[in-house]
């Protein structure tokens, strides 16, 4: 048996510069964090039977790894080579399609599972490229480099990702206390709405690839603003980055307008007026979970109006570690 996992990231700034309609012309630029939340993969070597198994939200068994309908589990098996007799579970502490990296931090775990049940070893960067090339190349989702390195990392990472997709891996080294207070500052909340981020994506990467003056606007702004971001937690100024944040989700509106709805603007705008000094919705937008940068003096408001709201709260701390293996045997 085998059981591995990889965290779910916060990203706070240059979101979207990660995709390669984008870096691949320009370059991009993502500041982000893991968080104590993961992704699970257990695998079981089938002792008698022939065929995969896989469970995720459904089951499936077939007798050729071809046949399996989950995009990702179909390509990570074919990739891998492994063709039968092996059984593979998922887990997650987040529900999927709400803005947390799931589908990268999926295919980290699952690849670490196969490596490892192949006794095989990668580094994380190994990791992070094949996870991308799986989901970008062989699944034919619309993602970046964020997720699966984040996944594969861990901890409060900055991605430098030149014109040719090379990703330079940078930590942000801060200090333990600012650290937990960037961590007790955020405060996150569910939506309640799961949706696909295939659609805003792809009208992204459409946009971008077709020369769209107001897409190519907004993700310019929003790599310079990612810029600021690493800056503003580097000289460990918190407010700044909270500010920064505001600027950010404005500045990302303008590339959908599927980014947001009118209970989104509504909450964000009572998370404001009740001090929080920024915020925004993580992914590619529509829904999942809303974030707020909020000072300490602030927070027992806000978190009381989006309870009231029906909203619920996510709090976490930042993972360090990335993608685990946490048992073999």
């Amino acid at each position: 048996m085998i059981a591995t996992r990889a965290p779910l990231r916060i990203p706070l700034g240059g979101g979207g510069t990660d995709l390669p309609s984008f870096y691949e012309r320009y370059g991009g630029f993502v500041v982000s964090v893991a968080i104590d939340k993961y992704v699970y993969i257990q695998l079981n070597k089938l002792k008698i039977e022939d065929f995969i198994r896989v469970k995720y939200a459904n089951t499936e068994l077939v007798s050729n790894p071809k046949e399996i309908k989950h995009p990702l589990l179909r390509e990570a098996l074919i990739h891998s080579e492994i063709s039968n007799g092996i059984e593979i579970s998922a887990m997650s502490d987040v529900p999927g399609r709400t803005g947390m990296g799931s589908s990268g931090s999926f295919t980290v775990a699952l690849l670490t599972a196969l490596r490892a049940f192949k006794k095989e070893t990668a580094s994380k960067k190994q990791l992070a490229e094949e996870a991308f090339y799986v989901e970008a190349e062989c699944a034919k989702q619309p993602t970046g480099k964020q997720d699966p390195f984040l996944g594969a990392f861990g901890g409060l990472t900055c991605l430098e990702i030149d014109r040719s997709g090379e990703v330079t891996v940078s930590p942000l080294k801060l200090e333990k206390s600012i650290q937990r207070e960037l961590a007790s500052s955020l405060l996150v909340f569910f939506t309640g709405i799961q949706r696909e981020s295939f659609d805003i994506l792809s009208e992204q990467v459409s946009a971008t690839r077709a020369g769209n003056a107001a897409t190519l606007e907004s993700l310019h702004e929003t790599k310079k603003i990612g810029y600021r971001v690493r800056d503003a937690l580097t000289d460990g100024n918190l407010d700044q980055f909270g500010h920064l944040l505001d600027q950010h989700w404005k500045n990302k509106k303008k590339r959908s307008t599927n980014m947001t709805n009118t209970n989104i603007d509504r909450w964000y705008q009572m998370g404001r007026n009740a001090g929080a000094l920024g915020g925004k919705i993580l992914g590619a937008g529509g829904g999942g979970f809303l974030m707020f940068y909020c000072p300490n003096e602030y927070r027992s408001k806000l978190r009381q109006l989006m309870t009231n709201e029906g909203l619920r709260e996510m709090r976490f701390c930042i993972d360090n570690e990335g993608a685990t293996i946490l048992l073999n045997i």
